[in-house]
């Protein structure tokens, strides 16, 4: 008897062990990703901290001049930062209607076989690197472009938006299409049965129905074409001229850090911590973008 009560005790011992033995592990991987991004933060604050002894941060977030590699020096970074904003608005033009559209097809009129066969195709899209993004605007879409705006120039913030707006479009066609199926049934059957079309089902019941994690979705397109690199590195040039004309060259904050990394930069100097400016205002803009998206989702989300 007290050989078969030590033996389940034993075992119930072995199982805590093995739960709280897990449970550390995955504390372990929480708290690393913590201090990663603790770290992250601290680097960009500290070297920021450096480079606002040296210029100042009215100059910096409200002048319009962006030539801290030349003489005469000047920080303002609102050059940029509209070159930034071009691009995601612009984007975001061709990704959201598109990754909507698809992902009504795909959620309410697409059989189940060419479902199947499109969804991979979005996935692979969505898998391609952003490089070749770039070289795909700057020898396709640019000469396009060409033929109807004589006027464009060959980096130019239209091409690069576009390309950015096809390479975020399978985010939002994905995430979109994921919320609109997670809809029960039974909102889309007592639609039906009151006489609704599928078109009428599709935009006036499923999409009202799933709209948080939609916006969402368009949320996180536009986070992505506000940190993009590679293709506005290539496609859009690095003329830090303010403008708001996407037939012109134009720099981002990506593209100015990928241009400046890649100098003759001495370490230390005002123009190397300028990258450091850069990403944290680049840091802060994509934590507000996130922040909105968990804000909307949070208002707006429906439980079934």
């Amino acid at each position: 008897m007290n050989k078969a009560k030590r033996g389940p005790d034993k075992h119930i011992m072995r199982m805590h062990f093995q739960e709280k033995l897990v449970k550390l592990i995955l504390q372990a991987f929480s708290a690393v990703s913590i201090l990663v991004t603790i770290g992250i933060v601290a680097t960009l604050l500290w070297e920021t901290l450096g480079f606002l002894r040296e210029v100042s941060i009215f100059e910096f977030l409200f002048t319009t001049k962006w030539t801290p590699t030349l003489e005469p020096r000047h920080f303002g970074v609102i050059p940029i930062v509209v070159g930034t904003m071009m691009i995601a608005v612009l984007s975001s033009i061709v990704s959201i209607p598109v990754g909507l559209g698809s992902a009504i097809y795909l959620s309410e009129f697409a059989p189940a076989k060419v479902r199947k066969v499109v969804k991979p195709i979005l996935e692979v899209l969505a898998g391609i690197p952003s490089i070749v993004y770039g070289f795909f605007a700057l020898n396709f879409i640019t000469p396009f472009l060409k033929g109807i705006f004589p006027q464009i120039e060959v980096f130019n913030a239209l091409s690069a938006a576009i390309a950015v707006g096809i390479m975020t479009m399978p985010m939002v066609a994905s995430l979109s299409e994921d919320a609109m199926r997670a809809v029960p049934k039974a909102l889309r059957e007592g639609a039906y049965a009151l006489g609704a079309t599928k078109l009428e089902v599709a935009l006036n019941v499923v999409l009202p129905a799933a709209i948080s994690n939609v916006i969402s979705s368009f949320v996180l397109a536009v986070s992505r074409a506000i940190g993009e690199t590679m293709i506005v590195a290539i496609a859009a040039g690095s003329s830090s001229i303010l403008t708001f004309n996407p037939l012109n060259s134009i720099q981002t904050m990506t593209g100015y850090m990928v241009n400046i990394s890649m100098g003759d930069i001495q370490h230390g100097s005002v123009e190397y911590k300028t990258v450091f400016a850069v990403g944290l205002l680049l840091f802060l803009m994509t934590l507000l973008m996130n922040i909105l998206a968990r804000h909307i989702v949070s208002k707006y989300r429906e439980e079934y």
